[in-house]
């Protein structure tokens, strides 16, 4: 397929840019990486087009991670030039992430689709669970002073993470508050966070799908790259203008707007995975 040929999918080449800029708000807002936007959007948009349902799914989570990128660095940045990125949260955090990452991005291959649609829409539930009712923070908050308690659920978190093509901050972010940070806090460095799960998921999805066949046009493994032009670009534009509103608006409310988002998309997930 040429490039002209791929301009005649404006329908399609639209919706991916609209999802750029929502998930990139939302990165920045949230401290998300935007991949629980990105990977349901871009996945439907793949069966769109007629692709075969194992690809979609491995696409549409490799290529989330690639965008999560430069997403995670704009959004970043954004958090530590006001301060809000724990230097000290993010030093025990980034060796465990990188390493248990890369392994879930080179382990992908192995899961079905539906496997991956499956881990994705349980884990969107547990996190909307979390968000509503914060029982980590009953649960582990007074281990906060404890390294091996950030390493373990660093680790948890950046596998778990590459198999559902997130940033991570939905894990990481309640994680963090759990363990003693505030919220602003948690939300920067979750964001920082984000791009070190980003960087290493989107190298094990290239690895891991480099001699797949039946891949959509421009890919580089699972990593599909007309998505991460047009998604990565405009979550890039919008990611700060998320990390500004996030410091004026009222997180409670953002939190039940992105509870209520998680479980619809859950629901959705798990139902694609056993109704076929």
């Amino acid at each position: 397929m040429s490039w002209g040929e791929l301009a005649g999918y404006w329908p399609f080449i639209l919706g991916l840019m609209a999802t750029g800029a929502v998930s990139g708000v939302f990165a920045g807002l949230l401290g998300i990486g935007g991949g629980a936007i990105i990977v349901p959007a871009f996945a439907y948009a793949l069966q769109w087009l007629g692709y075969d349902g194992d690809v979609v799914q491995h696409v549409a989570v490799g290529t989330s991670l690639a965008i999560i990128i430069p997403t995670g660095i704009a959004s970043a940045r954004s958090h530590y030039k006001r301060g809000a990125v724990d230097t000290g949260i993010l030093r025990l955090w980034a060796p465990a992430i990188f390493a248990s990452t890369l392994l879930g991005g080179l382990t992908a291959g192995l899961y079905p689709g539906d496997v991956l649609r499956i881990i994705f829409g349980v884990m969107a539930l547990f996190i909307a669970a979390n968000i509503l009712l914060p029982f980590q923070q009953r649960l582990i908050g007074h281990l906060h002073s404890s390294p091996v308690t950030h390493r373990i659920f660093a680790t948890l978190v950046g596998y778990v993470s590459a198999l559902m093509g997130v940033g991570g901050g939905s894990l990481s972010v309640p994680t963090i508050a759990a363990l003693g940070a505030t919220m602003h806090k948690a939300v920067g460095t979750g964001a920082a966070i984000g791009v070190f799960i980003a960087i290493s998921g989107t190298i094990g999805f290239v690895i891991s799908g480099w001699n797949t066949g039946n891949l959509p046009p421009f890919s580089l493994g699972y990593v599909n790259l007309v998505a991460l032009v047009l998604i990565g670009g405009l979550a890039a534009l919008t990611a700060p203008l998320g990390a500004a509103l996030a410091h004026r608006l009222d997180q409670r409310t953002l939190k039940l707007v992105f509870a209520t988002f998680l479980v619809f998309v859950g629901i959705n997930m798990i139902w694609k995975a056993f109704a076929g």
